[in-house]
């Protein structure tokens, strides 16, 4: 009896091991198959022929994708990597593992560096995005109550550049001199004594059920599928300081500013097809800047 369960729980080892070399193969196999995909974007032989480049899913990946045909006749592959938040892909232009990206304005770059001790710079402008204060619980500005809530991005720039459409719709009064470094310390008057809920820019569009109003990027009212035109009481004029300011910026590490596949990468980002496919797929929310 013992020789029988001993036999019989080599043959239960046998099959579990049997079961493991099956995984390590098939995982093996797995990675081979991705070999010719790893070795078209990341030889040493291909890496000047490959751009990767970070960018916001909306509007931005869909203008970089506009350029890829363009890239291609000259030999270069664009590697478009999509992000939903506003940290990771300055890392990974900072680290190497993007050479460039394409989501943010210019103040909010200049903070980054600063907060983080980056060595980014912005090559390019390239369109320009209004912000908007969207309807949450309420539908118009008229509407507001005492004690009533607004969401506000909690990222420096962006906060400020809220304030300071709030205050050009005559929601509050901000002290004198007040710029894009302003946070709601600045509030100079709160007639309405609204709460401000600081969130995640990206966070904004989903709370918009628990707030009176939100006020959103553009490139955020454009994932969650928001109409400016039907869901904004108010946006950005195209002369107030924010539009003045907050240009999209296509961004490098320092020292990479002259790379020849960069500059390609601008060229075909700055044609007048791509003037028409923003003007007509956005709605005037994105407005090109060359």
């Amino acid at each position: 009896m013992e020789l029988k369960g001993k036999q019989k729980e080599r043959r239960k080892a046998e099959r579990k091991l049997k079961r493991k070399l099956k995984k390590a193969m098939l995982l093996f196999l797995g990675l081979l198959a991705c070999l010719p995909l790893l070795a078209a974007c990341g030889s040493p032989e291909e890496e000047a022929l490959c751009l990767r480049v970070g960018a916001s899913i909306t509007p931005h990946a869909e203008i970089l994708r506009q350029a890829e045909t363009a890239l291609a006749e000259q030999g270069i592959t664009l590697e478009i990597v999509e992000f939903t938040d506003y940290v990771q892909p300055n890392l990974a232009v900072e680290s190497g593992d993007l050479d460039a990206n394409y989501f943010q304005h210019r103040p909010y770059l200049e903070q980054f560096n600063q907060d983080n001790g980056t060595h980014l710079r912005a090559i390019a402008e390239l369109h320009y995005e209004a912000m908007g204060i969207y309807k949450g619980r309420l539908s118009s500005l008229e509407e507001l109550y005492d004690g009533a809530s607004i969401a506000l991005p909690n990222d420096a720039t962006n906060e400020a550049r809220a304030l300071l459409l709030l205050a050009a719709n005559g929601v509050i009064r901000m002290r004198e001199g007040a710029d894009l470094n302003a946070t709601v310390l600045d509030i100079a008057e709160n007639p309405y004594n609204i709460e401000f809920i600081e969130m995640e820019a990206a966070q904004i569009p989903l709370s918009l059920q628990d707030v009176d109003f939100g006020i959103i990027n553009g490139n955020y009212a454009l994932q969650a599928g928001l109409n400016a035109a039907e869901d904004a009481v108010a946006s950005e004029a195209p002369d107030s300081e924010g539009a003045r300011s907050y240009a999209n910026v296509l961004c490098v590490k320092e020292g990479n500013e002259e790379n020849e596949a960069i500059l390609a990468l601008i060229r075909a980002l700055s044609t007048e097809e791509l003037r028409s496919y923003i003007q007509e797929n956005y709605g005037g929310l994105v407005v090109p800047l060359f």
